[in-house]
């Protein structure tokens, strides 16, 4: 029980590092990256939380779907470096 808690809030504390790190990088992959972190940790909290079929819902569309099109979608874009 105690364990299960601290757990939660681990993962918790962890999600919210990973969204604040998203707004914190200047470099639009490593955001990407972040919110995927932080996306996977959510599936994860679901998870804990008896949630399968969310968990897995968030995993597949959260983190992987969105992170990839995100990627493509800066891939596609001039970079200030690169003008």
């Amino acid at each position: 029980m105690i364990v299960q808690s601290i757990l939660h809030v681990v993962v918790l504390v962890l999600i919210v590092i990973g969204a604040a790190l998203a707004v914190w990088f200047k470099d639009l992959l490593a955001s990407v990256l972040a919110l995927a972190a932080a996306s996977l940790l959510v599936a994860l909290e679901f998870f804990l939380l008896q949630a399968p079929d969310v968990a897995i819902a968030e995993a597949s569309i959260g983190a992987a779907l969105t992170t990839a099109i995100y990627v493509i979608a800066i891939r596609r874009t001039m970079r200030k470096e690169e003008e």
